[in-house]
Formats: structure tokens, sequence, C-alpha cells
């Protein structure tokens, strides 16, 4: 089969097509006729020697795909050959096969009719599987609450925009520069802050009338923290799941008793299987039926095929894009 692999730490430019023997299903597992398949911020740290995979795992990037059941390894009765399907992947992604745990699979929400329907289906998993157990589960928001989405037009920043509004609860989203901040809107923002020109801490002030968010979704880090905590409110959640500003930072702790903050945070990667199932069937229960009635249409900002992999990162490192990059196989 075709792979794209990492042939040397670097920039996009390492990135080749080479062949590799198509893998076999282990016991559990299903392997998949990729048809698509996303690019996410790891692959980039990946490539560049700064996110090795986790023992066990592929070497090849690639979190996400969509395809076709092509192989079902022991023990496995819920797919079968043909099915159609998007799965969460421990790596291999970039590849005409990937082979992934049956049990991190989610059936295709789109009428395969549609010439996009895997392209759109690739961008789901990793963006689903984050925003469901970060803002849900470890953030707790429900409905009638607000939430700040940091790198509100990026793929993890889109999906928990819809998400979030679609389950009831208020949005505001920070994103750089107008034309992204009125793309959070549309997508069912609140109110898009332009981080380049506006202070999100004045900004949440003023639309919460100085209460603040409940919960806040940050890629940042860095000198973050402490805005952060300024803008929760009291009882709020602060959700750590990126470190693009970087992974030290001060904080007046003070601000943790007097107003009983919570700050956590997670990396979806290294769970084991079975942590990773039980957000696969919550997503199948919860979130599934929202994007099957079209109430969370996946956002593709552009489209390259699999020999193109070093221009989708090109695309993401630049950090002009609204939505996902989605390579197709």
């Amino acid at each position: 089969m075709r792979v794209v692999e990492i042939s040397r730490a670097g920039g996009p430019e390492v990135l080749r097509i080479v062949e590799r023997p198509r893998p076999a299903p282990g016991p559990g597992e299903i392997v998949i006729a990729v048809r698509a398949a996303g690019v996410n911020r790891p692959d980039l740290m990946q490539r560049e020697g700064r996110y090795p995979a986790p023992a066990g795992a592929s070497d090849l990037p690639g979190l996400e795909v969509a395809g076709v059941v092509h192989e079902a390894g022991e023990g496995v009765t819920r797919w079968s050959r043909g099915d159609a399907v998007c799965a969460l992947t421990p790596g291999g992604g970039y590849a005409e096969y990937c082979v992934v745990p049956a049990p991190h699979c989610l059936p295709v929400p789109f009428a395969l009719g549609a010439d996009d329907a895997f392209i759109r289906a690739a961008a789901l998993p990793e963006a689903c599987f984050t925003v469901w157990t970060n803002v849900f589960e470890r953030g707790r928001l429900v409905a009638g609450e607000t939430l700040l989405v940091h790198g509100g037009t990026s793929g993890i920043g889109t999906t928990a925009i819809q998400l979030a509004a679609a389950r009831g609860a208020t949005v505001l989203a920070t994103a750089g520069g107008p034309a992204k901040c009125r793309a959070a809107e549309q997508l069912g923002a609140r109110r898009g802050i332009d981080y380049r020109s506006e202070d999100f801490v004045e900004v949440v002030k003023t639309e919460t009338s100085g209460r603040g968010v409940d919960v806040i979704l940050d890629i940042m880090g860095g000198d973050y923290l402490d805005r952060n905590l300024r803008c929760l409110a009291v009882e709020g959640r602060l959700v750590q799941i990126g470190l693009q500003g970087g992974p030290v930072a001060t904080m007046d702790l003070s601000r943790l008793l007097t107003r009983r903050l919570t700050v956590t945070g997670s990396t979806l990667r290294p769970r084991s299987i079975e942590q990773k199932a039980a957000i696969a069937r919550d997503l199948h229960a919860h979130v599934w039926p929202l994007v099957a009635a079209g109430r969370m249409p996946p956002v593709i900002d552009s489209v390259y095929p699999l020999a193109r992999a070093a221009d989708a990162h090109r695309r993401l490192e630049s950090g002009e894009h609204i939505g996902k990059v989605v390579l197709t196989v």
C-alpha cells in the first residue's frame, strides 16, 4: 500500500510517499480501506519530532480516517467487510489501509451517495472525541451555561462552537481577524472576539455583564492562564488541551480559592482502548444524531490528495485555515 511516512524530523518537506505492507488486524481490530484522513496539529508535532507515537502504535501520522471496512479481526462482531466507518486511530491514517481498534469506529453519518461523505466523516473523530471528553465530561458544560473557546476557527474550535450551541449553551470564541470572527458567529458563537485587536478578558466581562463564563476550552496555555482565570465565573472550569503559547505559566492562586475554580486538562492519544471506546459510545448516543440531522456539519477548509500531504501540513501551519484540512486517498 501507499503511505506517507516521516523520513526524519523537520518541515513539511520530510513527508514522503513510500510503499509498505498492508496491515493485518489483530483480535478486536479492523482494517479500514481509507478514503479520507484528517490532518491535525499533533501530526505536525510528530513530524517535527515533538510528539512521538505511543508504544505499539504506527509510526505513520494520521489520527482519524474514514473509509470502508476491508477486514475484521477475531472477536469483532459489530463491523463487517464493506461497512462505511470513520475512526479515531492511534496513528497510521496517512495510508491506503489503516488498522484500528474496532470500538473506536463509528458509522459514517452521511448519505454515501454524496461525493464528499467520506471527506466530511474524516473530519469528525479527532475533534468530536476531544470536544466531548473535555468540554462535556471534564468541563461539565450544561445547557444555559456559557463557554469560551480559544481558537474558534480551528477544527477543534468549530466543533466546540457547534456542539455547545446545539446543546443549549452560549458560546464566545476568540479568532484572528474579523473574517474568522464572523465565521465563528455563523457557526453559532454569540460573539467572535478578535484576539489581535481586542482584549478577550474585557469582552467576556462586557458580554456576561461582569459574571464571567462557566467553561473555557484553551489551546494556548502560557500567559493565557491568568487571563483565563480572570474570565471565569464563580465555580468556573478551565480545560487545557494545548500549549501553543508555552507550557509554563504563573497564576494568582487566590482566584482559585475565592471563586472556587477548577483547572484541568487532558490529552487524548495516550488513553486506553477502553477509555476511548467509552467516548465513542457517548458520541454515538449524543453527538451522531446531531450530525446526521445536519445540526453539526463539519467545516472543511481544504482537501489535498495523499501525495500532497506536505501541502496540507503547510496549510495547517499557516494558521489561515477555517475548519479541517483533509487528505483524500
